[in-house]
């Protein structure tokens, strides 16, 4: 059981990136997948999720910027990331929670994410 994160990196402010998680030994479909960043000396936050029922919400400073999404055949949850700014920049982490096949708060490894200004 396991997520795997991918595509972080460096950007220009205005650019955009997209982060993917893919998720082993759990379905996205019937747990929650969500993203969230700790930025230097700040405590990690929640940035996005989206429940089971599809519905998806976002912490106000993405709003209009960013777009979580969810690939059910790949079993992957994605980050779209536009209009970056140098506050996003961040460790990102993806995050599954549910209770299938058992209960579970499941981290994957960080990625970085760089907003040059």
């Amino acid at each position: 059981v396991q997520l795997q994160a991918s595509g972080g990196g460096l950007v220009q402010a205005g650019g955009s990136l997209r982060l993917s998680c893919a998720a082993s030994g759990i379905n996205f479909r019937i747990n929650t997948g969500g993203w969230y960043r700790q930025a230097p000396e700040n405590e990690r936050e929640l940035v996005a999720q989206i429940l089971r029922n599809g519905t998806r919400s976002y912490t106000d400073s993405v709003k209009g910027r960013f777009t979580i999404s969810r690939d059910i055949a790949k079993n992957t949850v994605y980050l779209q990331m536009d209009n970056l700014k140098p506050e996003d920049t961040a460790i990102y982490y993806c995050n599954s929670r549910g209770n299938w096949p058992k209960p579970h708060n499941l981290w994957g490894q960080g990625t970085q994410v760089t907003v040059s200004s």
